[in-house]
């Protein structure tokens, strides 16, 4: 006969077993829905555990069982995507405006934006600070990658640059951003030759370093690929590229005969389907990818018809920002009835190149280039309004968000740890209220971010555009 304490016992050392299986995790997000940016499944009925800032487990009901959570939330009719990049933004304007930018970031987490790319401005000793704070965990804000400041000619019209007359003076220039630690490396035109750009490209090929750029328009597209450029910034380079006059124009541009944006117009005039594709899938091949920032581009494009001075989102952005609006709203202001309807057509060229890029395999980067300057290109809610024109133009609402998630962490080297829902990721995640595939609208129906682990309810996203809303009015009625 068994002894009568033996299935007490037994029961107690399943107990006892089943308690020192459980995992302890921070947070656990059960029942959510969560869209495969990969292929495009909808995954239900999935819990999402995260320890230390990270994905520890993408689980189904029996697997979740074994975790036990500081938090629980109950995630049941939301779709969950990976935290979306924007990757191209820009923090500048001064000195007096660096408050000003920094109440930029919660725009950022509170629109489901968890990592930004800087493109440069003149506020880097700023920006590298935050970038430090906020993996500290010392600032709460979206992961920031920057180029610091930007490789520019002597007599840059841009802000903070770093200038340079020489091969020498380059290398120095790189030997500071390096020594600064930046992710990646900018370079524009205003004021730097063709032949330093190049030399440019090359210096960063030699260092191993990411470039991005604005080309200048005396240079083939092709060339500037084939020498190693990583990211084209804006898309009026790649229209540019599908004209069958490219060699001509550049070769005009490079006499002065010819400004950027009649550079553009004529590009529009011998654009060639079969040419661009070629091009494009040249590109392609090299690796190079392309930031188109439609957006801004479509608002300015746009100011005759619309000069956003209603625009709610104005009462987010502070009165320095809101004036450095004035340059770009001023030169539009100037334009007579062919000039506004070459913006448009330009635009219209420009944003329909989007399928086309898609079908040569050139790898699109969801960008902005919203913070200071580029009027009524607003952060955070940018970024929706930029899928939107890609949907628009013909992309799906798939590759859509696959270039604001997959993407861009692959293209700055951090897909083994970014830009997607999985075990081992960080944990930056959007809850949606509705299926993005469905309709890329739902990208705005946020009903909650994790950011690094950190659960932000509705309430707590509404605080802290309220917070920003507020502080805009303390500084605009002197109250602060």
């Amino acid at each position: 006969m068994k002894p009568r304490f033996a299935l007490p016992c037994l029961l107690l050392l399943l107990v006892s077993c089943a308690h020192r299986e459980a995992v302890p995790v921070d947070l656990l997000v059960e029942n959510i829905t969560i869209v495969d940016l990969h292929d495009g499944r909808l995954l239900d009925h999935h819990h999402v555990a995260v320890r230390d800032q990270r994905i520890v487990a993408v689980a189904d009901d029996r697997e979740a069982a074994r975790f036990r959570a500081t938090r629980t939330i109950d995630g049941k009719g939301t779709y969950a995507i990976p935290g979306l990049w924007d990757m191209h933004v820009h923090f500048g304007g001064g000195e007096a405006l660096v408050d000003e930018n920094r109440d930029l970031l919660p725009l950022y987490v509170a629109h489901g934006v968890t990592t930004v790319r800087d493109a440069a401005g003149d506020l880097s000793t700023q920006v590298l600070q935050w970038r430090e704070q906020i993996r500290k965990g010392e600032l709460q804000g979206p992961t920031i990658y920057t180029s610091g400041p930007k490789i520019e000619g002597k007599g840059s019209i841009w802000p903070g640059d770093l200038e340079v007359a020489n091969e020498t003076e380059l290398r120095a220039a790189f030997d500071q951003l390096e020594a600064m630690h930046v992710d990646f490396i900018k370079i524009t035109d205003s004021a730097l030759s063709p032949q330093l750009f190049k030399a440019a490209l090359a210096e960063g090929e030699r260092r191993g370093m990411k470039t991005s750029a604005h080309v200048p328009m005396s240079l083939m597209l092709d060339d500037v690929s084939a020498a190693g450029l990583d990211s084209i910034e804006h898309m009026g380079y790649a229209l540019k590229a599908g004209s069958t006059r490219e060699r001509e124009i550049a070769d005009a541009s490079a006499m002065g005969k010819l400004s950027y944006r009649d550079a553009l117009v004529q590009a529009a005039d011998s654009f060639d389907h079969d040419t661009a594709l070629a091009a494009y899938r040249k590109l392609a091949a090299r690796g190079t990818a392309i930031t188109p920032t439609l957006y801004g581009s479509r608002v300015t494009a746009y100011l005759d018809q619309d000069d956003h001075h209603d625009d709610d989102y104005l009462h987010y952005i502070g009165p320095g920002l809101k004036a450095t609006y004035a340059w770009r709203v001023e030169r539009a202001a100037k334009d007579d009835a062919d000039a506004i309807a070459a913006r448009h057509r330009v635009y219209e060229m420009s944003a329909a190149l989007l399928p086309l890029l898609q079908e040569a395999g050139v790898t699109i980067l969801a960008g902005t280039d919203a913070g200071f300057l580029n009027s009524f290109d607003y952060p955070g809610i940018g970024l929706h309004d930029e899928l939107r024109e890609y949907v628009r133009y013909g992309l799906t609402p798939l590759q859509a968000l696959q270039s604001a998630t997959l993407r861009s962490a692959a293209f700055l080297g951090h897909e083994g740890d970014s830009g997607d829902i999985a075990a081992g990721k960080v944990a930056d995640i959007v809850l949606l209220d509705r299926n993005p595939l469905q309709d890329i609208g739902a990208t705005r129906a946020i009903h909650a971010v994790v950011l690094k682990g950190d659960y932000l309810d509705r309430a707590a996203l509404d605080a802290l555009l309220a917070n920003v809303r507020a502080r805009v009015h303390a500084r605009e009625t002197g109250t602060r």
